[in-house]
């Protein structure tokens, strides 16, 4: 939170305003669902509430299903590709975990975006944890005063 921040705010405002549809795992579904419809009407809130969320999952079902969700069960990766393939603006993905290792290993993520947030960690979870090795093609690097940077990376 002390990153968080105008600048912050934009990038992602942005990100959300670009897209169609939110692509999520199960973790970052239950945290948003919880988090962003008590929220106060605003652009931003409205938004993200009211986009279409489709939710990898092995444990929820339909019935849990709410906040204008889908539940994909089964074949995410072949979900995830008839999504893309249908006409829009694009999909925005948000969070890290089991999901994103689905979406990299299978060619899935046209854009890849990496925050790095100015903090040393001695420890926890690797993100991309066995994933085979990946070459991806620096597309994009925003700084911010803050001192979190986002790369964009594209397959290479």
């Amino acid at each position: 939170m002390p990153y968080w921040d105008d600048e912050h705010n934009s990038h992602n405002r942005d990100l959300l305003f670009g897209a169609d549809a939110l692509v999520l795992g199960r973790v970052t579904y239950e945290s948003f669902a919880q988090a962003w419809p008590p929220r106060p009407s605003d652009e931003f809130v409205d938004r993200i509430n009211g986009l279409p969320k489709y939710v990898a999952s092995t444990t929820l079902t339909d019935d849990d299903a709410t906040w204008n969700a889908s539940i994909i069960q089964g074949g995410v990766a072949d979900a995830v590709k008839a999504l893309k393939e249908e006409p829009g603006q694009s999909l925005l993905k948000h969070g890290t975990g089991g999901l994103d290792r689905t979406l990299l290993a299978n060619g899935l993520l046209d854009e890849l975006h990496l925050w790095v947030f100015p903090v040393v960690a001695g420890g926890g979870q690797h993100l991309l944890e066995g994933l085979d090795l990946t070459h991806r093609h620096l597309a994009d690097s925003t700084r911010f005063a803050s001192g979190i940077v986002v790369n964009v990376y594209t397959p290479k």
